[in-house]
C-alpha cells in the first residue's frame, strides 16, 4: 500500500452515509452482545468497516515497532512508544473478536517489512522523525473514529468510538508535547 492510500482509509471511516457502522457492530465493539442481538443493521458492512479500522490498529502496531526497533527512540520515549503499542494491540484484539463474533474475518496484519515500505521508514533518521510519523498516525486515527460517532442513536454505543478516539488523541497530544509542538490554539481541533 502507498502513503497515499493511508489517509484514504482512515477517510473510509469516517465517509458520511458509507461507512457508517451498526448498532449490532458497536455493541459487540463495547461487549455488549445483548443489545447486538436485539439490533437490526448489514453485518456485511460492518464487517468491511470494521476491518478498515483493524488494518489502521496493524498499522499503528508496526509503525510503533519500526519506531522502537529503530534505535532512535531514547528512554523514557521508548518506553512511552511501548505502552502505546500495547493500547493499539488492544483495539487490535477488540475489533478482532467483534469481526469474529459477526461471522467475519478478520484482516490480516501484513509484513513488517510491508509496513516499513508504506510508511517510508527508510527516511526516518532521528526520534523526532519517529515522532512525527507517529503522530500523523494518531492523529489520522483519532479522526477515523470521531467521524464514525455520529451514526450512533445509543449515547452508549457511541462511547465505545469516542473511547477509541480519545486514546488516539491521548497519544497524539503527548506525542505532540515530545515533539515541542504547541497545542492546538482553536477549539475543536479533532474530528473536523
Amino acid at each position: 500500500m502507498s502513503a497515499n492510500a493511508l489517509p484514504a482509509r482512515r477517510n473510509f471511516l469516517s465517509t458520511s452515509g458509507k461507512a457508517t457502522l451498526s448498532v449490532a457492530a458497536i455493541a459487540l465493539l463495547a461487549g455488549r452482545p445483548d443489545l447486538a442481538a436485539a439490533a437490526p443493521g448489514d453485518m456485511g458492512k460492518d464487517v468491511d468497516i470494521l476491518n478498515v479500522a483493524l488494518g489502521l490498529e496493524h498499522e499503528a502496531i508496526n509503525a510503533y515497532q519500526l519506531g522502537a526497533g529503530s534505535g532512535l527512540l531514547q528512554k523514557p520515549v521508548l518506553d512511552v512508544a511501548v505502552l502505546f503499542q500495547s493500547h493499539h494491540k488492544g483495539h487490535r484484539d477488540a475489533l478482532i473478536a467483534t469481526i469474529e463474533k459477526m461471522g467475519g474475518k478478520p484482516v490480516m496484519e501484513r509484513s513488517l517489512d510491508d509496513y516499513a515500505k508504506a510508511l517510508n521508514a527508510g527516511t526516518l533518521k532521528s526520534q523526532a522523525d519517529v515522532l512525527a510519523l507517529a503522530a500523523r498516525l494518531e492523529l489520522g486515527a483519532a479522526n477515523a473514529y470521531l467521524g464514525v460517532i455520529p451514526s450512533f442513536k445509543e449515547a452508549a454505543l457511541a462511547q465505545v468510538a469516542g473511547r477509541l478516539a480519545a486514546d488516539e488523541t491521548m497519544h497524539w497530544t503527548a506525542l505532540s508535547s515530545a515533539l515541542g509542538r504547541m497545542l492546538p490554539a482553536k477549539p475543536l481541533s479533532f474530528g473536523a
